[in-house]
């Protein structure tokens, strides 16, 4: 069996543009990860779910008050803030 250099090249240089295309798109999804952390330690709406989760806690309540948000980025900061509260976890400021 005789091996063609040209095949050679082309499976070297398609090894690499995969492997150089799979970095990229590493380093590519790397910034959108950190978006998820947040600093809450001035929201306002993380900070009210905080206590009332830690209350509610406390109380040993599921959700003792229902609340409604015009904004669903406020519902969401709100939610975290419960969640944390609720389990007794104190707040990750970054």
């Amino acid at each position: 069996m005789r091996i063609n250099l040209k095949q050679c090249v082309w499976i070297g240089v398609l090894t690499m543009g995969i492997g150089i295309t799979g970095g990229a798109v590493r380093v590519a999804a790397s910034p959108a990860q950190e978006q998820h952390d947040q600093d809450y330690s001035k929201n306002k709406n993380y900070q009210r779910g905080m206590r009332e989760g830690r209350d509610d806690n406390a109380h040993n309540r599921d959700y003792y008050k229902k609340r409604n948000f015009k904004k669903d980025e406020d519902k969401k900061d709100y939610e975290t803030g419960y969640q944390a509260g609720h389990q007794g976890n104190t707040p990750d400021h970054r």
